[in-house]
């Protein structure tokens, strides 16, 4: 692969231009640029005389916090290749993890962790790495934007997790495409309510660097609603169940130093939707995939509620189409390196084009309209069912917030559709199917309304449905 153009590190260029204004924001210290550049540097050496750089891969379980931003900017300076873990994920399966990718390293707190490697890494805790009060300048270094920079692992709907390899090209030019849409200045502070374990709270980092924003990371134990109280946020990412748990923790209206508030990860009750705009705050429906590194669509600043209920429009630096079958495509600078399967690295094209899973279409206003995965789809009694359609109405009925829909065998029909639900009362099955026979034909309507268990779901982004497909199972 050629070199290409290279570009200095964003945290150094601000450092050099302004080097006294804030990037990272959290409850104990506030980072000028200048400090979080020379704490890049200092820790940048440290990684180097490890040998975990140009091209080494290192894999980063960590809490979201200034020691993780700080050493993903680092491994990314040197060159190496970042690889963050959930930290969710138990000891053994982290060292998996850590093993499939043929990392050099395992960066993590976890004492436990520390203690069960194989020998195939070295695992070492942050404090041995990262060096946080330094004074020194560091000097420039320019590197190809096209490097390879993370593997960051997607499960999807179901299946293994697939490990995803981006340049740093992929997230250069996913983050420009998502700031000329989303306006981001210095002064502004993008809340990192996402893990970094994720796309898209790795993408925060790369679109507040490149306008010279801040980060603001909130406390470990901190709710949404008192983040936004306490970090000076004017700007969010959310997932749906976030901006539920938001609006029902704060009344009245949106502060007005909000500006953006994201909304993605899934499907959207539209009166959730609703609810967030009455009340003045500023949203932004989006669609997005892990291999595109972050957003692919998004609705524009000052949206209707029409706009709102789509996943609104193409961004620049991306290439979207719709086939004959309506599966999604989607091409252009921000999609994925390649998809590692052992030692080699997979083209996830097909005829130049990404097939995302998804299927939906676009209106005639260029708005995209996302009906659900393509793998979600199941028949019954010859009739085909999309999840997301159930799901959607369910989540119209005041008391649900959230649901999740999955199909289970049935002697006669196939399968049939069994929900989980998240209320904020008790569960009333009959009525709640009651009413979704008023919009839905009887063949969708779910055999079975049971609750939604916490553990079925992943930090409120990923839904493990293979686990609630057996619990549907058992009855």
């Amino acid at each position: 692969m050629a070199a290409g153009p290279h570009a200095p590190c964003p945290i150094h260029r601000h450092a050099q231009a302004r080097p006294d204004a804030l990037a990272l924001w959290t409850p104990d210290r506030r980072w000028t640029y200048a400090a979080l550049d020379a704490a890049v540097a200092a820790t940048g050496r440290h990684l180097r005389e490890r040998g975990w750089a140009d091209g080494a891969r290192v894999a980063l379980r960590l809490p979201r916090g200034p020691a993780f931003v700080v050493l993903l900017w680092a491994l990314w300076r040197e060159g190496a290749v970042a690889a963050p873990i959930s930290t969710r994920l138990p000891d053994v399966e982290a060292w998996r993890a850590t093993s499939r990718l043929h990392a050099r390293g395992l960066i993590t707190r976890n004492r436990e962790a520390l203690n069960e490697g194989d020998g195939g890494a070295d695992a070492v805790p942050p404090e041995s790495i990262v060096v946080r009060n330094v004074t020194s300048r560091p000097a420039s270094t320019a590197r190809p934007i096209r490097r390879r920079a993370t593997i960051l692992f997607t499960s999807g709907s179901t299946g293994r997790p697939t490990a995803v390899l981006h340049s740093w090209a992929n997230h250069l030019y996913s983050a420009k495409g998502a700031n000329a849409n989303v306006p981001l200045r210095a002064g502004d502070r993008w809340l990192l309510s996402l893990p970094l374990y994720h796309v898209g709270g790795l993408a925060i980092l790369v679109r507040c660097a490149l306008a010279g924003a801040a980060v603001a990371v909130p406390g470990r134990d901190a709710s949404v609603s008192e983040a936004v109280a306490t970090t000076g946020a004017t700007h969010l990412s959310l997932v749906p169940t976030q901006l539920r748990r938001l609006l029902d923790a704060r009344q009245g209206r949106a502060p007005e130093r909000v500006r953006a508030v994201l909304v993605g990860g899934g499907p959207i009750p539209s009166g959730l939707l609703r609810r967030g705009s009455d009340r003045g705050w500023p949203l932004h429906t989006s669609y997005g995939s892990t291999e595109m590194a972050s957003q692919i669509t998004t609705t524009s600043p000052g949206a209707s509620r029409a706009d709102l209920q789509t996943a609104g429009r193409r961004l620049p630096h991306r290439r979207v189409r719709i086939a004959e079958d309506g599966h999604i495509l989607v091409a252009g600078p921000s999609l994925c390196v390649g998809v590692i399967e052992g030692d080699t690295i997979r083209d996830p094209r097909e005829d130049g084009w990404y097939p995302t899973g998804d299927v939906g279409h676009f209106d005639a206003q260029g708005r995209l309209h996302v009906q659900g995965r393509v793998d979600r789809q199941f028949v019954s009694g010859g009739e085909n069912i999309q999840p997301e359609e159930i799901e959607a109405a369910l989540e119209r009925v005041d008391e649900i917030e959230r649901a999740v829909v999955v199909a289970v065998p049935h002697e006669a029909y196939g399968h049939r559709p069994v929900a989980f639900v998240r209320t904020r009362g008790p569960l009333r099955p009959d009525a709640w199917r009651q009413t979704l026979s008023t919009s839905l034909p009887k063949f969708k309507l779910p055999d079975a309304i049971r609750s939604l268990p916490e553990a079925a779901v992943d930090g409120q982004l990923k839904v493990d449905h293979e686990a609630l497909r057996q619990r549907a199972r058992r009855g």
